[in-house]
């Protein structure tokens, strides 16, 4: 029997996630992959996964799974979770930030993701789904990759690439790290922030916005003071790149995330740096916001920063006494 991952519950929104499908944008396929990157890449060194392999994203409510066909290692981050050991009815919660090894039948169950918008649960050696231009990514709205292009729900069997996992101690992170939605976000200002009148980059930068009930995996729809164009708000459509906060005509700002288009026609006034896009993916429906102003230099200084802060917390994981 093939060692998997049965689905017990799917949850809201829970899909087989990697870092993305890269370089296929000129043809109108975006790039996808986990809302929170850093996230995913903690979850993956914990089960001695490299950071790019597929996990299962779940968005607000976690999923339940049932280990089939042998032994699966697992780790949860961004939710607590609850573990039922095959026939014992008591369940146990897990510890987060650390590893654990499922039997067959065992039971791991995800609860609310709360403090931030995606869990992830790694399993070692990944997922074993088809890759599609060179990713396991889903993108629900074209239907590509993953498990068969959508979310995932009861009755689905998630294969797993390593068919019994590695004898060795579990690891857990000395030093876990606090992530939750962010308050500030930093921005650089935009390809078109001159569309814009004087006053509506101050207004962007000294307002707090919060994040509309209307967002989803391709834009967080913001809810707060309008910002006014100049010269009109359509543009012929042009390359948009993740980060960049768009306004169309209401002169409320959109901010474009993992599954947005890859063109688009409304002005942009400010892009978040990449340091920031990860904390950007962590903000749910109701969060609030608000943005400061850096320049490049700011943004290469706060992306190398970005590495070592994960580094370091990779480098304080540490194997859990039998």
């Amino acid at each position: 029997m093939t060692t998997a991952l049965a689905v017990l519950k799917g949850g809201i929104c829970s899909t087989v996630q990697d870092l993305g499908r890269v370089g296929y944008r000129a043809y109108g396929v975006p790039v996808s992959g986990a809302l929170d990157t850093v996230t995913l890449e903690l979850a993956n060194a914990l089960v001695g996964n490299a950071p790019h392999i597929a996990a299962i994203e779940m968005l607000y409510a976690g999923a339940a799974v049932q280990a089939q066909g042998g032994r699966v290692r697992i780790a949860v981050c961004g939710a607590e979770a609850t573990l039922t050991r095959h026939g014992s009815a008591a369940a146990i919660a897990l510890p987060r930030w650390q590893s654990v090894v499922l039997e067959a039948g065992d039971i791991v169950r995800v609860g609310h993701v709360e403090r931030t918008s995606a869990a992830y649960l790694a399993v070692e050696g990944g997922i074993d789904t088809p890759l599609v231009l060179g990713s396991a990514s889903t993108y629900l709205r074209g239907a590509l990759g993953g498990w068969h292009g959508r979310i995932l729900k009861a009755g689905d069997v998630l294969p797993v690439k390593l068919q019994q996992a590695a004898a060795r101690a579990e690891l857990r992170y000395v030093r876990p790290p606090t992530l939750e939605a962010p308050r500030v976000l930093r921005v650089i200002a935009g390809p078109q922030h001159d569309r814009f009148s004087e006053s509506a980059m101050q207004v962007l930068l000294a307002s707090e916005y919060g994040v509309s009930s209307h967002s989803d995996r391709s834009g967080l729809r913001l809810e707060g003071p309008p910002l006014q164009h100049v010269g009109g708000f359509d543009l012929s459509s042009e390359g948009v790149a993740t980060g960049s906060i768009q306004v169309p005509g209401s002169g409320l700002p959109v901010i474009l995330i993992a599954d947005h288009p890859t063109v688009g026609g409304y002005p942009k006034i400010a892009t978040i740096i990449t340091a920031d896009l990860p904390a950007a993916g962590r903000l749910r429906m109701g969060s609030r916001v608000s943005f400061s102003l850096t320049d490049g230099t700011g943004a290469d200084e706060a992306r190398a920063q970005l590495r070592r802060d994960v580094t370091a917390v990779i480098s304080s994981l540490e194997d859990i006494a039998a």
